[in-house]
């Protein structure tokens, strides 16, 4: 069976219609104007959103509401977990 990639529960065809649209409402002289516009204002919102976590995470860690050292104990155990289960299942699958 064939599966078409799909993006945003959008298919190729209709991806393909809304390019087709874009061009003839801003025509093909002014599309990389509009990637590039279009670029330049995602990669504002993505530094935005990094410096909005940057302070979350700077003022709960100056407010010891975030304890790295639990979290990195945390993930150590599941990490440990982890190993110990792939470790199970290997000699498992290998007596099968």
């Amino acid at each position: 069976m064939i599966y078409l990639s799909t993006f945003l529960f959008i298919g190729g065809t209709e991806i393909v219609f809304i390019l087709f649209i874009v061009v003839l409402v801003f025509g093909a002289d002014k599309l990389p104007e509009v990637a590039r516009g279009l670029g330049k204002g995602m990669r504002t919102l993505k530094d935005a959103t990094n410096d909005i976590k940057h302070e979350v995470t700077k003022s709960a860690k100056e407010n010891n509401i975030i304890d790295t050292d639990v979290a990195k104990d945390i993930q150590e155990e599941i990490n440990k977990v982890k190993d110990d289960l792939g470790d199970f299942t290997g000699s498992v699958k290998r007596k099968l």
